[in-house]
């Protein structure tokens, strides 16, 4: 009865490497790109030149840093099994648009940094399972408006910096509900004085000069004049803008954010997509040339582990008869 136990043993051993080798390696620890610190359970992909993120993020991540690669979208998907996340840095990439519910899973998340993009517009609500947010940083990208009420959940935002965007209003109330806000950087924004749009940010910078830092710099466009100091008379014109607060049609956002993620529809993945067969999960999820290497080797491998978990059953099997 040994020879049947020996090969049970032997069977376990290698279904465990084969479960290690599907999960593919992210950790350069395991042949992957990025850099992982099992005590801090941070995980550095930064300046690896990624187009996609990395499948198989451990699932025990607190901080992930994508900084300075060249992402220019994200799956919707991309985040939801990293619930456990405090930190998570986008700067220097190429992102041109968010999806709708692409952080409803990031519920301990304590800073976002989005800075130096290619954001133009943000959807709705795209921010509001961020509760514990602390730091918002979208300085340096597109953005020519905000939605209504984007804001609104970040009760324990403390740093919001949205200088050097293309922002000619913010939506009245956009900042009523950032009771904790210590620092607003708002220069570098073409500010409408003309509109009485502009009598919302103008009243709020007044009201809050003094206790929040750095409002005070936002300036017209032009720079002939402090935004703090328009009047009534000044901001007379009813102006009114191209709605810019979505990247994609109302009704589209709409019907995302209303059903649950099971109900949205995967992308048919072309059978000439070799990277895809490599075991990239998302369509998103493409991997560089580094990471494509990688993956050859983590293909043979799997491959090498499965013949040998066959030839452990057939063993065991032989042995069960001859019992």
């Amino acid at each position: 009865m040994m020879g049947p136990v020996l090969a049970a043993c032997l069977l376990i051993i290698l279904s465990t490497a084969w479960i290690s080798q599907a999960n593919g390696a992210t950790c350069k620890k395991d042949g992957g790109v990025c850099t992982c610190n099992d005590q801090t359970k941070n995980v550095d992909c930064s300046s690896k030149g990624l187009t996609a993120i990395p499948s198989n993020i451990p699932l025990e991540t607190t901080q992930l840093r994508l900084n300075l690669n060249s992402l220019s979208k994200l799956s919707p998907k991309a985040f939801h099994h990293l619930s456990k996340l405090t930190y998570l840095s986008f700067d220097n990439n190429q992102l041109q648009t968010l999806p709708p519910g692409v952080f409803n899973h990031l519920v301990e998340l304590d800073r976002l940094d989005l800075q130096y993009n290619e954001l133009k517009s943000l959807p709705s609500k795209i921010f509001d399972s961020l509760t514990k947010l602390t730091l918002l940083r979208l300085e340096n990208n597109k953005l020519q408006s905000l939605p209504h009420g984007v804001f609104d959940k970040l009760t324990l935002l403390e740093k919001l910096y949205l200088q050097i965007n293309q922002l000619r209003r913010v939506p009245e109330g956009a900042f009523d509900f950032l009771s904790s806000l210590s620092d607003v950087t708002l220069y570098g924004n073409p500010w409408d004085c003309s509109c009485n749009d502009i009598l919302y940010l103008s009243n709020w910078i007044r009201e809050k000069k003094g206790t929040v830092s750095n409002i005070e710099a936002a300036e017209c466009d032009g720079g002939t004049k402090a935004v703090l100091e328009i009047t009534e008379e000044e901001a007379a014109e009813d102006c009114v803008y191209p709605n810019t607060t979505t990247a994609i049609p109302t009704t589209i956002i709409t019907t995302l954010a209303s059903s649950n993620d099971d109900d949205i529809p995967e992308l048919p993945v072309p059978q000439e997509n070799f990277q895809k067969f490599l075991g990239y999960q998302e369509p998103d999820h493409l991997p560089t040339q580094p990471q494509c290497l990688m993956s050859i080797s983590g293909y043979l491998g799997l491959m090498m582990s499965l013949v040998l978990t066959s030839a452990a059953i057939l063993y065991v099997i032989h042995f069960l008869k001859k019992a």
